[in-house]
C-alpha cells in the first residue's frame, strides 16, 4: 500500500482517536519531583502502527505535518516540552553536617504535653514567689500591699520545710547503684585541712579507740585501729571530696567499707540510722566541741562509703582526721566527720550538727 492508499484508508476518527492515545501516553511519563527525588528512567512506550504511519506524514511542501501531535519514538528522548527537568541532590561529604531528624508527633500530644509542662511551670513558679515573697521584710510587703506578718518562727518552719522538700528529692534520686565518679592517680589534686574549728594536737591518737553502739547484741564495743585493720579488707578509691563551702578535691583514700563493718556488728532491728560522732573535735577556740552528723544506714551501705584509714598511699594524718575517719562520696563534705570516736545506731533519725543551726540534715549530692 502507497502512501496515498495509507491516508485515504485513516479515517478521521482514527485519527482523532489516535492522538488522544498519543497524548495520554504522554502525560503518564513521570514528572521531575522535588530536588530529592530519584532520577526518572525513561520508559518505552509501545505506539499503534496508524500512530507511526502519522508521524510519516508530510506535507505537501516536505515538512512534517503538524495536524497530528507526533508522540516520541521509542528510540529517543521524550521532547523537553513533555518532561521537566530532574534535580539530582549531590551526595553529602562524609564530613559535612547532617541535617537534623524530624520528630513527627501528633498535634493532639503535643498540645497536651505543652498544656502540662506549662501549669507545672507555673505552678512551681507561684510556690517560689509566694514563699519567697513572705520572707521579705514586713516594711517591703506593705509597699506590695501585703499586710500579713511573718514572725520568725514562720519563716523558720517555712525555709526548714523548703530545705525537707530538698531532702527529700535527694533521697528520692538515691540509688545503691549509683557510683560516684573515680579518677587516676595522674588526675589527683591538693586538699586542704578545713578541720571544723582548730586542729587537734596528735597526742589522742595513741589512746583512740572505736565505740560501736546500738548494735544488736545489746552491748557496746569498742576496737583499735590495730583490730580494725586487720579484721576488715582495706579498699581503695580515687573520688571527688565537695565541700559545702563551694571547693572541691579529688583525693585518694583507702579504709574498710561502712557496711563490712555493719555486717560484722549488725545494729538492732528496725534501725535506719547512724550517728557518727568525734569526742576529739575542738571549737575556734581549742575548746572541746563533739562533732556529730547523721547518717542513713542505705547511704552507709553504698559500697563507696568507707571507714578512711590511709590518704595518698599512706596513714592518715591529724590534719585528715587520723586515725579514722567517714569518707560519704555521695554526701556533702560536713557529713564526712574526722577522728570517729563513736558511731550508735538508732530507730529516729539522730540530732545532726548543722542541723541545728536551720542547714539541711541530708546533704546529699
Amino acid at each position: 500500500m502507497n502512501n496515498e492508499e495509507k491516508r485515504n484508508s485513516l479515517e478521521p476518527e482514527d485519527i482523532s482517536s489516535t492522538s488522544i492515545v498519543s497524548k495520554q501516553e504522554m502525560a503518564a511519563l513521570p514528572e521531575a519531583g522535588p530536588e530529592n527525588a530519584k532520577p526518572s528512567v525513561p520508559i518505552a512506550i509501545e505506539k499503534p502502527e496508524s500512530v507511526e504511519a502519522i508521524e510519516q506524514q508530510d506535507a505537501p511542501d516536505g515538512s512534517p505535518s503538524s495536524s497530528v501531535d507526533p508522540a516520541p519514538r521509542t528510540n529517543e528522548a521524550v521532547p523537553p516540552t513533555a518532561m521537566k527537568p530532574v534535580f539530582v541532590r549531590k551526595q553529602r561529604s562524609f564530613f559535612e553536617e547532617q541535617a537534623l531528624p524530624v520528630i513527627e508527633m501528633a498535634p493532639r500530644m503535643m498540645r497536651s504535653r505543652t498544656r502540662r509542662e506549662v501549669l507545672a511551670f507555673g505552678i512551681g513558679a507561684a510556690a517560689v514567689a509566694t514563699g519567697a515573697g513572705y520572707l521579705l521584710p514586713q516594711n517591703t510587703l506593705s509597699r506590695l500591699g501585703v499586710h500579713r506578718d511573718m514572725n520568725s518562727r514562720g519563716k523558720e518552719w517555712l525555709l526548714n520545710n523548703a530545705l525537707r522538700v530538698d531532702d527529700d528529692v535527694a533521697e528520692a534520686l538515691y540509688s545503691h547503684n549509683r557510683m560516684v565518679p573515680t579518677y587516676t592517680k595522674s588526675q589527683i589534686t591538693p586538699i586542704k585541712n578545713n578541720y571544723n574549728g582548730a586542729t587537734p594536737e596528735p597526742g589522742y591518737i595513741p589512746g583512740w579507740k572505736l565505740t560501736l553502739d546500738g548494735i544488736s547484741s545489746g552491748l557496746s564495743v569498742s576496737l583499735d585501729i590495730r583490730t580494725l585493720m586487720s579484721r576488715f579488707s582495706v579498699q581503695e578509691q580515687i573520688t571527688r571530696f565537695v565541700c559545702v563551702e563551694g571547693w572541691s578535691a579529688i583525693a585518694w583514700w583507702a579504709g574498710l567499707r561502712f557496711d563490712d563493718l555493719l555486717r560484722a556488728y549488725p545494729p538492732i532491728s528496725q534501725a535506719k540510722w547512724a550517728r557518727v560522732e568525734s569526742a576529739i573535735n575542738l571549737d575556734n577556740s581549742g575548746n572541746p566541741d563533739p562533732y556529730f552528723v547523721s547518717i542513713d544506714l542505705a547511704t552507709a551501705r553504698h559500697p563507696q562509703t568507707l571507714l578512711v584509714t590511709h590518704h595518698d598511699g599512706q596513714p592518715l594524718t591529724v590534719e585528715h582526721g587520723a586515725p579514722l575517719r567517714l569518707l560519704v562520696p555521695v554526701k556533702l563534705g560536713l557529713k564526712n566527720v574526722k577522728a570517729i570516736t563513736r558511731i550508735t545506731y538508732s530507730v529516729e533519725e539522730p540530732k545532726d550538727y548543722w542541723a541545728r543551726y536551720g542547714y539541711s540534715s541530708y546533704d546529699g549530692i
